[in-house]
């Protein structure tokens, strides 16, 4: 006969399935016998209607994680056990370890704010408190607790909020008083050393806090968790639960009107006991004699002593107890109740105690120092770059087998993220030094400067015998706030926050220096190289096994979609990053050079002896196309803040290869596509193949129509010999590639070896049609791109060169959404050749100069091309299906003679809404000639364009003939010019990420009639939007009555919210729907910020917007 795993919620041992069996009908046999209720109806009605008015429905907002708890928001259940001084018992992990905002309505709708005054270190009950004043219209008492009224057979009623509804009822009868502590998972929080009861009330999630009671009204127990296999709900014991009371009932006495901390004495051997049948221990080596001596000294009916079953290393009991050791006496006294125990250990707190246990057959004593338990359960935790570090808690420490206090990553946040530190980690080193305490981290930390590269060794619990070395690199950009210390009051109910680090720490290495107001223009033939790809591999994640059958009863709140600040799929090419948090990009010792004012020489002579050509015979069977295109590949690894992930963008990590297209001593630039790089938001490091080292990189230009981005990079950084070996790809944008030109496909590999096939062109023009993804992203449009019979695959991206190695098109990654049903889409990607001319038309502007807004590369501000578009979305039709919608045989004939081979005509899917082209082309239009000439593809449009910025008199508007509706029309459309910076601001309000619409959105054709609003694009877990449900893809249109058409207005409106209002929002949502809600502001944890980009410095730059005190520099 085997055990029913779903029975198993305590500790790893693993029982017999006989003795299992043999203990629960013991345990029924030794249960007092049970006495009928004389309770009727009318008791029960009687007893109900004085507790539900005290039954209150608790909404919790975990603002941070920390230890056990992860941020977030779910609802419970707490009852009033003190009316005058406004005390409400629930459940520790609804009163949370961490930073906590909670509300808590009574049965009449009356909400009141309750702020945490007491969580137990172990057990699973705490303390909100609130003002008793603040009740206006309710008549309600105070429910009294009752822990010896308990016993088996007991008819009880649970009362609470159940499965989200506002009072619920559910009957059941206590069945077990002598249950072992549910287990709720492997590395977060776990009930122990402590019995708990048992019924079959089949309470769900919300139900966590509700008061157990009897027919007279009083609560016997505490609900805590259930089974989710069966109808099973666990309950706590109250007398430990009456013991913290009368502690915080006596304190508030003393303390006047304002509540301070209470001191509540909890001592600890820092050792996990289990509570063993008599036939267990006997098999452990219990003497006949000891055994004799328990029975008489105990309660008839006790069956059983403690047992050992864990103890921490570094604790006190270290060294002293092991598992399997027997407890028979302390100081003396018999003890084989958990509650005898746990008494005796929290009066004796920093005193001795003497233990005699029995180990194998051998008696032995030791003698024992008690330690505090709160000492042990930290109080503080330091937030950087988005994590969460803090010391080891008794409750991890006991999950994972470490010492207490040790460095503990609850968050990895970004820079950790990034290194690929997991949750859960251990900091043994930081930048060489030796990592015991969070004041160690924080000391290391602040020696440190921006974007500075140091090593980091830790070890997982997984993998705990083995060290692990990162590289962390510290942010460059102000993606954060700067390091922060949160420190537990439970006297306000609040954190307080103070800067970690010394004023003036984590600065820019004081030997770098820049000329900001020289404008430096290198008139060089541009050259450039191919894209390639890399798969992007999976990061796996260590799902910890999770007893599923045990679970706590908050019910945590679900939002509608992915939209949330982790990022949403993953893919081959792209890797989410499960934490939602990584780091800056840069390097400490990296000096900005004053560049020299004269023409540069691009160093790409053949001639140059190539770091590449020291591997031996690597090369040897290459092609001369791959020879000369390896040493001009790039590898990209992208990371983007989940602070700050704008427009759309699907994930936080990024691999690609790119290539460089521009290389002289003082600039170099490198082509990728925008499926690598894909906002201008990120960290980019770049990794070449002519020479091994690795460097960051800055988004300088991302085209806001083609599928590429242009980064930069210092050539100073790669040393004298990295420059030579360093070089750019010729570009061949003229002729233009046909259908059955021969052509190579050259790319890296992930160890950064060029691979190559000779191919043949398929398709020169073959037209993009990418639907629109769920939340709205870059997607190509109005792109002819190649086709080719042969390629390496769907991941696999380079360049096509001619035979010589000159580029004549990127092998570039496009994103797509594959959706399958109503509801369920997949992210996906696929390859094709984008024509170098859409690359070396912006590259020889930017090498020439031309006219434009100044950006700082490298020290020097460089004028950067604005591009002019048509802000329409356009697509191919057949002219024998045109002639089918009336277009005439002269224009028919026009345009085969213009464009033998497409034969086709543009038609117009859509314009972006609030363009120029907005209502004047529609949908369905017919594009035929722009000033009389013939337009059959998207190059003519672009074309037409051009010429616009070439008159210096122009009003950028094209005279364009339609046809539309069986009529030929003469229309003057608009055109919009656009910057190649992509979106450049943001505002975190309330915890979501605002920004204006970005193009993908506006390519849906809608925004909203009032003045447009500005786009939710993210939010963030345990912030007042995720509390209150202001999630992603929707417009907020109105704040308190006053329009926020645009991110300055609303950053205006902003200004005058102050903390703890209630603000009244109006939004819109993607599919045009009108909502309206309210949502409380907290200025404490989520201060209202700006991310900016400073074009002058080219830096990202945070800055505060509203603040707890309206001081821009309180807590940041």
């Amino acid at each position: 006969m085997s055990s029913d795993p779903l029975e198993r919620l305590g500790s790893g041992v693993v029982t017999d399935g006989i003795e299992s069996c043999m203990k629960d009908e013991l345990s029924m046999e030794i249960d007092p016998p049970f006495k009928e209720s004389m309770a009727t109806a009318e008791d029960w009605r009687k007893a109900l209607s004085k507790v539900v008015p005290a039954v209150l429905v608790l909404r919790t907002t975990a603002c941070r994680a920390f230890d056990t708890e992860s941020a977030g928001a779910s609802y419970a259940t707490g009852f009033v056990v003190d009316k005058r001084r406004g005390i409400i018992l629930t459940n520790r992990h609804v009163v949370k370890a961490g930073p906590v905002i909670a509300e808590a309505m009574f049965v009449n709708r009356e909400e009141v704010p309750i702020y945490p005054i007491y969580r137990d270190p172990v057990h699973d009950f705490g303390f909100f408190r609130y003002d008793p004043a603040a009740i206006k219209f309710l008549s309600y008492e105070e429910i009294p607790l009752a822990p010896e009224a308990a016993c088996v057979g007991l008819e009880i009623r649970v009362v609470g909020n159940d499965s989200g509804e506002k009072v619920s009822i559910l009957a059941g009868t206590l069945a077990r008083l002598d249950r072992d502590a549910p287990h709720y998972k492997k590395d977060g929080y776990n009930d122990f050393n402590t019995f708990y009861m048992q019924a079959a009330s089949g309470t769900k999630g919300g139900s966590s806090g509700s008061p157990v009671i009897d027919w007279q009204g009083r609560a016997v127990a505490l609900n805590a968790g259930s089974k989710s296999s069966s109808a099973s709900a666990f309950f706590l014991p109250l007398e430990r639960v009456v013991r913290a009371l009368n502690f915080l009932q006596t304190g508030k006495d003393s303390s006047g009107s304002k509540w301070e901390e209470v001191a509540i004495p909890r001592g600890t051997l820092q050792a996990t006991f289990l509570h063993k049948g008599f036939d267990e221990t006997r098999r452990l080596g219990l003497r006949s004699e000891t055994e004799q001596m328990v029975r008489h000294a105990t309660p008839v009916g006790e069956t059983g002593m403690l047992v050992v079953e864990s103890v921490v290393p570094g604790g006190p009991a270290h060294k002293y107890l092991q598992p399997g050791d027997v407890l028979v006496l302390v100081n003396g006294e018999v003890i084989t109740q958990f509650l005898k125990l746990e008494t005796l250990l929290d009066d004796s707190v920093n005193q001795k105690i003497n233990i005699q246990i029995e180990r194998g057959g051998a008696t032995i004593s030791v003698e024992l120092m008690v330690q505090d338990l709160h000492s042990i359960t930290p109080n503080f935790f330091l937030e950087v770059s988005g994590a969460v570090i803090q010391p080891l808690s008794y409750q991890q420490a006991r999950n994972f087998r470490f010492n207490c206090g040790v460095v503990y990553v609850t968050e990895p946040g970004y820079m950790l993220t990034r290194a690929g530190v997991p949750r859960h980690a251990i900091i043994k080193k930081f930048a060489g030094e030796e990592i015991s305490q969070l004041d160690d981290f924080i000391m290391v930390l602040s020696k440190l400067s921006k974007g500075a590269r140091v090593p980091l060794e830790y070890v997982s619990y997984t993998d705990r015998h083995r060290r692990k070395s990162v590289l962390v690199t510290v942010d460059r950009h102000e993606w954060y706030a700067a390091p922060q210390i949160y420190t537990r009051n439970d006297g306000t109910g609040l954190w307080t926050i103070r800067p970690a680090l010394p004023s003036g720490s984590l600065c820019f290495p004081s030997k770098a220096h820049c000329d900001l107001n020289k404008v430096a223009c290198e008139s060089t033939t541009p050259t450039t190289t191919e894209v390639d790809r890399m798969d992007l591999m999976l990061q796996e994640s260590n799902n910890d096994g999770i007893d599923s059958s045990a679970r706590m009863h908050t019910n945590d709140e679900h939002v509608n979609g992915d939209y949330n600040m982790e990022g949403s799929s993953v893919e081959t090419k792209k890797r989410r990053v499960d934490e939602d948090s990584e780091d800056g990009t840069g390097m400490s010792d990296n000096t900005l050079h004053e560049p020299v004012e004269e023409k540069l020489k691009v160093l790409r002579t053949s001639e140059t002896t190539l770091y590449a050509d020291d591997r031996g015979t690597t090369t040897a069977n290459a092609s001369v196309a791959e020879q000369v295109i390896e040493p001009t590949l790039v590898m990209f690894e992208v990371h983007v803040p989940p602070s700050c992930m704008l427009d759309g963008v699907h994930s936080q990590h990024f691999f690609g290869t790119g290539i460089i297209v521009y290389h002289s001593q003082y600039m170099g630039l490198a082509a990728v596509d925008k499926n690598t790089v894909a906002v201008s938001v990120s960290d980019v490091m770049l990794s070449f193949a002519a020479y091994p080292i690795e460097i960051p990189g800055e988004v300088v230009f991302l085209h806001p129509v083609y599928n590429y981005a242009l980064v930069a990079y210092d050539p100073s950084a790669l040393g004298p010999t990295g420059i030579s070996a360093v070089r750019a790809a010729e570009l061949l944008p003229e002729p233009a590639l046909r259908r059955g030109d021969s052509v190579y496909l050259v790319g890296l590999s992930r160890s950064l070896q060029a691979t190559s096939r000779k191919s043949t062109v398929t398709n020169p023009c073959a037209a993009l049609n990418i639907g629109s993804a769920d939340s709205p992203r870059y997607r190509a449009t109005n792109m002819e791109v190649i086709e080719l019979d042969t390629d390496f695959g769907g991941t696999f991206s380079g360049v096509l060169t001619d035979d010589r190695g000159r580029v004549q098109a990127i092998w570039g990654s496009f994103s797509t959404q594959l959706k399958y049903g109503c509801s369920t889409s997949e992210d996906h990607q696929f390859v094709r050749g984008i024509p170098i001319y859409a690359i070396s038309e912006v590259l020889d502007k930017i090498v020439s100069g031309v006219k434009g807004p100044l950006r700082l590369i490298n020290g020097v501000k460089r004028p950067l091309p604005l591009v002019r578009i048509l802000e329409a979305e356009l697509y191919p039709t057949l002219l024998s299906k045109a002639r089918s919608f009336g277009l005439s045989d002269d224009w028919v004939k026009a345009l085969v003679k213009k464009d033998p081979i497409r034969r086709q005509v543009l038609r117009v899917k859509g314009c972006l809404a609030g363009s120029k082209a907005d209502h004047l082309l529609e949908q369905g239009d017919m594009i035929l000639a722009i000033k009389n000439e013939p337009i059959t593809c998207f190059r003519d449009i672009d074309k037409a364009c051009q010429e616009l910025d070439a008159l210096e008199e122009s009003a950028g508007e094209l005279n364009m003939t339609i046809f539309r509706q069986g009529k030929e029309i003469e229309l003057v459309v608009g055109t919009d010019v656009r910057d190649g910076n992509g979106t450049t601001g943001m505002v975190n309000w309330c915890g979501c990420i605002v920004q204006d619409p970005h193009p993908a959105v506006r390519a849906l054709g809608f925004l909203p009639e009032e003045g447009h609003g500005v786009y939710v694009a993210r939010w963030c877990h345990g912030s007042p939007a995720h509390r209150y449900g202001l999630y992603a893809l929707q417009w907020i249109v109105e704040v308190n009555g006053k329009l926020t058409p645009d991110l300055d207005s609303f950053v205006e409106v902003a200004k005058g919210l102050e903390h703890e209002e209630f603000v009244r929002i109006r939004t819109v949502h993607l599919n045009g729907k009108p909502r309206v809600l309210t949502l409380k502001q907290d200025l404490h944890y989520w201060p209202t910020w700006e991310l900016t980009f400073d074009a002058e410095t080219a830096m990202w730059r945070r800055s505060i917007i509203k603040s707890l005190a309206g001081n821009p520099n309180e807590l940041f």
